[in-house]
């Protein structure tokens, strides 16, 4: 896939070297030199191969990642700026490390449903975007027709619900509705994400669930309100139609195991296109811990057991689960209904941008994981998805300059001021973290430094061609 970029060129054109002892190139964490030229690697050289005459910045033994890439982010611009932005949300991006972001077709108003939308979008992005991003299309009842014009225009792809969105004007689709999405969709080369779980269970096991205004505050009964079965059923309708149409098909935040992993197994030993993420909340968090009425960790699916959790973690070692990434999904703190902490009030969704790479590092450390698989999980893997490998998502002679400078001995504990996207309510505060993002490099420039955002926005849209 070829992308482009609709923004003009960088101002930067020297030539510059960086340098550390450790550098994760697609080989794995060894001594290197970047070789960067205007926006782009040219080269990747031994740690002591610098070219004369260049500029050079040389990180000592911190470590340097390709920038992250983040396939689910939820920016809800235009129409819901109180609820998140593109400003606030990529400069929550730039201080984590994330350097490009795949927008949501959901939340925003108008949704991103057709061409007229999707404009609307590049007209409220302009000059407020630090990181590059680009946007997902989305596949509602109805809209069919307006997925190849959506194509044509640049989305690297389409999202849909399997079950009501929360979001009137994004309506969920059934099979009949699938079935006309995938025929566009055929032989394009472009996913279909999907939310995966169906009503059907979830309607059996709210049928006889009929908990007093003090029941609602319960986490345990918000639990059973969302069962694994609801993801199980979904997933095994998204495994009918992958075998069908052999479109590429995507589960974003998958939150169970159990059936829902055996059904995966299935689909990756006949060699269908499909792929998965989890989401730090998932891998961080378990049912047990969560407080009555703490309606800051809704999300759906929801956050269940600690030993679900052990079992996403090793499908992510197994390579079960592609991807890991944030579902960054903010609202205004009121509509967290922390007021009464009922859980049936509450919007769901985790607001966690910025966070993933410590979060997931903490949780790598102490599982004995090398750090080298957060360039896979987080990087190189969602930039495959959207189409981006051989830009984004990797050190690699031709791909973007896009790095982080990490330094993952570093231990601090979340508060407010670390959170940059724009309401400071989130799950992890006060979460004890190891490994912190100082610098941020887009496209051979930094945009971040130990909490100071450097220059002026200079994010571009990516756009498929």
């Amino acid at each position: 896939m070829l992308l482009t970029s609709l923004n003009g060129e960088s101002k930067h054109s020297m030539a510059q070297a960086f340098r550390s002892t450790r550098v994760l190139t697609p080989q794995g964490l060894a001594p290197a030199t970047l070789v960067v030229e205007g926006e782009k690697i040219v080269e990747v050289r031994g740690w002591d191969d610098v070219p004369v005459d260049m500029d050079l910045h040389d990180f000592g033994n911190l470590v340097l990642l390709p920038g992250l890439v983040d396939t689910h982010v939820h920016i809800n611009e235009p129409g819901r700026t109180e609820w998140e932005g593109f400003w606030t949300a990529t400069r929550a991006a730039a201080a984590g490390g994330v350097t490009t972001v795949v927008d949501m077709p959901l939340n925003c108003v108008p949704e991103t449903v057709d061409v007229s939308a999707l404009e609307a979008k590049r007209a409220a992005a302009r000059g407020k975007v630090w990181v590059d991003w680009a946007a997902w299309g989305g596949v509602v009842r109805g809209n069919h027709g307006s997925l190849a014009p959506l194509a044509a225009a640049g989305v690297l792809g389409f999202k849909c619900f399997l079950i009501h969105s929360g979001i009137d004007g994004f309506a969920w689709v059934d099979e009949s509705d699938l079935r006309l999405a995938l025929d566009k969709l055929r032989g394009t080369g472009l996913p279909l994400l999907a939310h995966a779980e169906v009503s059907g269970p979830m309607d059996e096991a709210t049928r006889g669930l009929k908990p007093s205004r003090e029941g609602w505050r319960k986490y345990s009964t918000y639990l059973v309100s969302r069962p694994q079965m609801a993801e199980s059923d979904a997933i095994a309708l998204l495994y009918r139609m992958v075998e069908e149409f052999r479109t590429p098909i995507h589960v974003v935040h998958l939150s169970s195991a159990g059936v829902t992993l055996t059904l995966l197994k299935s689909a990756r030993r006949s060699g269908l296109p499909i792929t998965v993420e989890t989401c730090p909340h998932y891998l961080w968090f378990a049912s047990e811990e969560i407080p009555d009425g703490a309606t800051e960790f809704k999300c759906a699916p929801p956050i269940r057991r600690a030993e679900n959790r052990e079992r996403l973690w090793t499908a992510l070692e197994e390579g079960l689960i592609d991807m890991v990434v944030t579902d960054h999904s903010p609202c205004p703190p009121e509509m967290k209904r922390r007021d009464t902490g009922r859980w049936d009030e509450a919007w769901g969704g985790i607001a966690s941008l910025g966070l993933a790479l410590p979060v997931m590092w903490t949780e790598m450390r102490e599982r004995g994981l090398p750090l080298e698989r957060v360039g896979e999980w987080m990087s190189a893997a969602p930039a495959r998805l959207a189409g981006l490998e051989g830009q984004k998502g990797s050190l690699a002679t031709g791909c973007d300059a896009d790095f982080v400078v990490f330094y993952p001995d570093a231990e601090w504990s979340v508060g407010p001021d670390d959170l940059h996207f724009r309401h400071k309510l989130s799950p992890y505060l006060g979460a004890k973290l190891k490994g912190r993002v100082l610098e941020t490099w887009l496209r051979g420039e930094r945009i971040f430094k130990r909490d100071e955002f450097i220059g002026e926005p200079r994010g571009r849209e990516l756009v498929r061609q």
